[in-house]
């Protein structure tokens, strides 16, 4: 194996790591979002059912008390990821800016129109994907 080809090779695995990371970064942003709104219905049921709307008072509910602060954590998580994900974008399409991506990102490493016995790759599609 040649050197070029190994550098091939782990440039099209940071790729593919990078864009399985955005997409489970993506994931789970959105999860964290939705338990955040059904945790925002919860505690607004909860202050309906015992007519206290002030976290401070003495009688507030331990029940909604504690589901503000998951709540909370869910949303912190949830900006911390977000932040995560600039980077993993920001660093794949630098990736993918760099001269022979392109080339590097075809099935084996080949220039278009060699033959080729490895099944088709599909990252192509999946870049097509993530930068729309």
């Amino acid at each position: 194996m040649k050197p070029r080809d190994s550098l091939a090779r782990l440039r099209r695995f940071q790729i593919e790591e990078t864009r399985r990371r955005v997409e489970q970064i993506e994931s789970m942003i959105a999860e964290f979002s939705r338990m955040a709104q059904e945790l925002n219905r919860e505690i607004a049921l909860e202050e309906q059912r015992s007519g206290l709307y002030d976290p401070s008072h003495f009688a507030y509910s331990t029940y909604a008390r504690a589901a503000r602060v998951r709540r909370d954590n869910l949303e912190r998580s949830a900006a911390e990821l977000t932040s995560q994900l600039t980077e993993a974008r920001q660093f794949l399409n630098e990736m993918l800016a760099e001269p022979g991506a392109a080339r590097i990102l075809e099935p084996g490493g080949r220039r278009t129109g060699e033959s080729t016995s490895e099944p088709e790759d599909h990252s192509k599609e999946r870049m097509r994907r993530f930068q729309a």
